[in-house]
């Protein structure tokens, strides 16, 4: 397995900062999110190389990288060549929103015509190409991800789990039953953990509840289940290590040290268990 670092928390920072910065929370491999405002920008393709190879002098892997994309366009084809290039393996794609307004089964089909495209792209460059369990999409559960994903080589099209995301948006299942419905095609899994706490009753009498981001040792996703799960079953991909708190930046990277550090110690209890 590959932890790495979703560099979503360095925005703003060069590429050389990011790399820095990737390397002194103690990570050897980056999820390398390729948007404006970020190290590199999906206006400029040709840094993604560039990346990819100062991550490498600073002793960072780039297994997988992040973009926005859903539209196997020209600049799409440009983005998931460069990646190939690069020798970033697994390329995570856009979210395929659900519009309440629309037929569920139109904007399924309109999205697999998509994928169909992505999938002819992801054979053109040598990548895989991942779609992500999130919020207000298509594919927020792993029941309604496998209605893009099947039927499409799990080499080229990959799912991306995200256990958090579906405790905290719509979305959720048992973790058994996510990666069950998403084989073969599991190749990555979002980590960070999350949950809900009550607030205020409101005018009308009706308590409102609120969701955060919290420690990996905190939240509502048991990764002291999941992850020797993993490691019992050969799992080879990639563990994508968010930390997105809605805190400032240096509080963020000192949490995200600390859900390292956590994660490790998981994996090592869990291997030695196995070989127990």
């Amino acid at each position: 397995m590959d932890i790495a670092y979703f560099t979503k928390t360095l925005e703003g920072l060069s590429l050389e900062r990011a790399a820095e910065m990737t390397v002194a929370l103690g990570f050897d491999c980056a999820d390398l999110l390729i948007r404006e405002g970020h190290a590199v920008s999906p206006e400029r393709p040709e840094e993604i190389v560039k990346a990819a190879k100062l991550f490498a002098e600073a002793g960072v892997r780039t297994p997988m990288a992040t973009i926005d994309s859903t539209r196997p366009d020209d600049s799409t084809s440009r983005l998931v060549g460069c990646c190939g290039e690069a020798g970033i393996g697994q390329v995570r794609l856009g979210f395929w929103r659900y519009d309440p307004s629309r037929r569920w089964m139109v904007q399924v089909d309109e999205a697999r015509r998509d994928l169909d495209g992505f999938e002819r792209l992801a054979e053109r460059f040598g990548v895989k190409l991942t779609v992500q369990l999130h919020g207000g999409t298509l594919h927020s559960s792993g029941a309604l991800a496998r209605q893009l994903l099947t039927g499409r080589d799990p080499v080229r099209i990959g799912a991306y789990p995200d256990p958090a995301n579906q405790i905290v948006r719509e979305g959720s299942e048992d973790w058994r039953l996510s990666l069950d419905l998403l084989d073969p095609w599991f190749c990555c899994i979002g980590v960070k953990n999350g949950g809900w706490f009550p607030g205020a009753y409101g005018a009308d009498g009706q308590r409102a509840w609120h969701s955060d981001w919290y420690g990996l040792d905190e939240g509502m996703v048991p990764w002291n289940e999941i992850v020797p799960h993993l490691v019992a079953t050969g799992f080879a991909g990639v563990l994508s290590v968010h930390s997105q708190y809605r805190v400032p930046r240096e509080q963020a990277l000192g949490k995200a040290r600390a859900d390292l550090a956590h994660l490790r110690r998981l994996v090592a209890a869990a291997k030695e268990q196995n070989h127990a």
